[in-house]
């Protein structure tokens, strides 16, 4: 019996040390940790562009140099190491004229090493048909290439030129996600396009499924198929950098993400914002900086190891290869582009004496800018040379902070600067560059478009308005859709009228911020309206139609009128060294300020107010008088006594 308690102690302990064992060899080994090197938002930028203080910034040339320095410096370390771009890598240059052609944003991205990019909304700058070009052209060139993802597209609404780019889409084989091995590390990625970057692509023809629902639905896929040790999401949607936005609200609706690199609001994020076990990062726009992301794992959380943003500047050396490449991609643009306006690509165009504002602030404070003031002035100079003897005076030529991507250095501007300014888009003739439309507008529309910059540019910032041929002032503290106290036309010889209510007044924009008038009425709750119509009057349907053509029918391109104006000057005009009171903006708390010429919108809120005073009142008094009642009943009662 002794003999057989000891044989079943025996094989307990067996059982129990195998059984620990098998415990301890089932534990799972965390992952190593991984360097994220990022950007998002590069449009473009193959080479540096001056800053305000007389250095340098960005660019691929120096960029490239960056990034080996980086996958050297993580190798010493033995960390695996991922590239990865967050979208909105074309629409800022002159190289994008050979988007469609070409392809030297992806085939840029494929050279320096990039494993995975998504697209934005600028990759549907030259619409469905464009995008398939350049897919087809990046695959067609048999350089080295980064895999696409994107998770959240639908069928396209146009299914004509909508075919042509699914079969780009295939022929690339863009995908939802892609798994990276490297260094005994899964890395999975994938990629959505917000809300708000699809309405800046009016003419993608593209449905999109809500990026929370793709993003939970291709996790889930990724954790059953692809067993990752990290899942990353490229969100070309955005955040402002303190725990607003899309991007912040993905991460906090969808378990399971270890970081979203953030795209499409141009935000510098110092410190990585942490929801829901996601940490949110961006670095800025234009390759201003490289983010260098690394992380870590811990019982199955993602842990920040180090976060930095790298400035590429006159620092960082340029990179032979990449230098090459890129000049190799100029002679292309001037050959196949600017041959037809006469120009070539560092071509002078006029000497600037002036410090107009920097793009990293332009657009950041409500005010007026001499560098809004000189685009919408060459707008008028261009209708004006296009038209000659036929020129229909233009009342308002006005450009939104939104399309203004660069700004322009002391020194000589060159052709190429002029373009970096007015950089986006295609017209209807199919050729880069958003051309300009001339249509008309009434007064009371005219009024509705100042109020616009007065109360909606603080939802949007993209909204703030620099004109000419008018005046506005506004209170930025009065009530919203009522801020603006004056408005006036000023006539060529600088007389000021008033501004008729039912007068047509003809209005030149470029045609994007032509398209986007349509927001007007969703950002402003329907309050304001603002309706391009003809010359008699009527609603126009289609904008192309109003496009203006010089003598020879080619466009006149938003970027060719500011550098036709430019080069009109030889040395940038005086006027333009300070504002011209354009627009006057007021922050006055001044209640005399606040209600003078009050809106049928401030009369609602002061009746409003006054309702609400006078029900409190009514509230508060009331008790008051029964208990005084009470009290006098009471006295009288102990004088009867």
């Amino acid at each position: 019996m002794r003999y057989l308690r000891s044989v079943f102690a025996l094989v307990l302990s067996a059982v129990l040390l195998l059984g620990s064992g098998a415990a301890w060899a089932a534990a799972p080994e965390e992952p190593g940790d991984l360097t994220i090197l990022f950007t998002h938002d590069t449009h473009d930028h193959f080479l540096p562009a001056a800053n305000e203080e007389g250095g340098e910034y960005g660019g691929y040339i120096r960029l490239a140099t960056l990034l080996k320095e980086q996958r050297q410096a993580a190798a010493e370390q033995s960390r695996a190491v991922v590239t990865l771009d967050g979208g909105d890598f074309s629409m800022g240059s002159l190289f994008q004229t050979i988007y469609t052609t070409a392809a030297p944003e992806l085939r840029a991205l494929g050279a320096m090493g990039y494993d995975v990019t998504t697209l934005g909304n600028h990759e549907f700058d030259y619409r469905q048909q464009g995008l398939a070009d350049m897919l087809n052209a990046a695959k067609e060139s048999g350089d080295p290439l980064p895999a696409i993802v994107q998770a959240n597209y639908t069928q396209p609404m146009d299914h004509d030129s909508g075919y042509a780019v699914v079969q780009a889409l295939e022929n690339y084989l863009v995908t939802d996600y892609t798994v990276i091995e490297r260094d005994g590390l899964r890395v999975a990625v994938f990629g959505v396009l917000g809300e708000d970057a699809n309405d800046c692509a009016p003419m993608s023809g593209m449905e999109l499924e809500p990026i929370a629902d793709a993003a939970k639905r291709v996790v889930a896929e990724i954790k059953e198929k692809e067993d990752p040790d990290y899942i990353i999401c490229l969100s070309h949607s955005g955040t402002d950098g303190t725990g607003k936005g899309e991007d912040y609200a993905l991460a906090k609706a969808v378990d399971g993400i270890d970081v979203i690199i953030s795209g499409h609001t141009h935000t510098t994020i110092e410190t990585p914002i942490q929801v829901n076990g996601t940490l949110v990062v961006s670095c800025g726009e234009y390759t201003q900086n490289l983010g260098v992301l690394t992380v870590s794992k811990a019982e199955g959380k993602t842990e920040l190891v180090d976060y930095q943003l790298l400035p590429v500047d006159e620092t960082v050396a340029n990179d032979p290869a990449m230098t090459a490449l890129a000049r190799s991609f100029q002679r292309t643009v001037d050959e196949t582009y600017l041959s037809g306006y006469g120009l070539t690509f560092d071509e002078v165009l006029c000497e600037n004496s002036y410090n107009f504002t920097p793009i990293s602030q332009f657009g950041a404070v409500q005010e007026e800018d001499t560098l809004g003031n000189l685009i919408a002035d060459s707008y008028v100079y261009a209708v004006k040379e296009a038209e000659g003897e036929n020129y229909v005076p233009v009342d308002f030529a006005v450009v939104a902070s939104g399309v203004i991507r660069a700004s322009l250095a002391k020194g000589d501007i060159t052709v190429s600067d002029a373009f970096d300014v007015s950089s986006l888009g295609s017209g209807a003739d199919g050729t880069p560059g958003y051309p300009l439309v001339g249509v008309y507008i009434t007064g009371k529309e005219l009024k509705d478009a100042f109020e616009v910059d007065a109360s909606v540019t603080p939802l949007m910032s993209a909204a703030q308005l620099y004109g000419s041929g008018m005046k506005w002032s506004f209170n930025t503290h009065r009530m919203i859709f009522d801020k603006v106290t004056d408005c006036a036309q000023i006539l060529p010889d600088g007389t000021e009228v008033p501004i008729q209510d039912d007068k047509l007044y003809r209005v030149v924009t470029g045609l994007y911020s032509g398209q986007m008038l349509g927001t007007v009425n969703g950002k402003s709750f329907g309050l304001l309206t603002i309706t391009p119509r003809d010359e008699k009057g009527q609603p126009i349907e289609n904008l192309e139609d109003y496009i203006i053509h010089g003598p020879g029918g080619t466009e006149v391109k938003e970027w060719y009128a500011l550098a036709s104006y430019l080069q009109s000057m030889g040395t940038v005009d005086s006027r333009y060294a300070a504002p011209e009171g354009r627009k006057t903006v007021s922050r006055s708390w001044n209640p005399i300020e606040l209600v003078r010429s009050p809106g049928w919108i401030t009369l609602a809120a002061m009746a409003l107010a006054v309702l609400v005073v006078a029900i409190i009142a009514l509230l508060v008094t009331k008790p008051l008088r029964r208990r005084s009642r009470r009290g006098y009943r009471a006295y009288r009662g102990r004088r009867r006594r």
